[in-house]
């Protein structure tokens, strides 16, 4: 099997990128969570906040990978970090 480039790697965590982001958001009403635009999840917020911080430890243990060396890449990690942020500041608040 091939290795991985720090491209691939971050294509990884991009589902991460985009289940933070559409939560904080729509909340409730996001489809990540169960919900509609017409209707909240019966998630509780305790069980949206789980979802929100395993998505979190996802991208921030990808960003530490060394093999590739995603740590060390010159490639723009901004959507990842903004959504490490946007994701523990949405569980803060909720």
């Amino acid at each position: 099997m091939a290795e991985q480039t720090v491209a691939e790697v971050l294509t990884a965590a991009t589902d991460s990128v985009t289940v933070i982001n559409d939560i904080n958001t729509n909340g409730k009403k996001s489809v990540h969570v169960g919900g509609t635009s017409e209707q909240d999840t019966d998630m509780s917020q305790d069980d949206i906040n789980s979802t929100v911080q395993r998505n979190v430890d996802h991208i921030e243990f990808i960003l530490e990978y060394t093999d590739p060396d995603v740590k060390g890449s010159s490639d723009s990690k901004t959507a990842y970090t903004g959504a490490v942020t946007t994701g523990k500041a949405y569980i803060a608040a909720n």
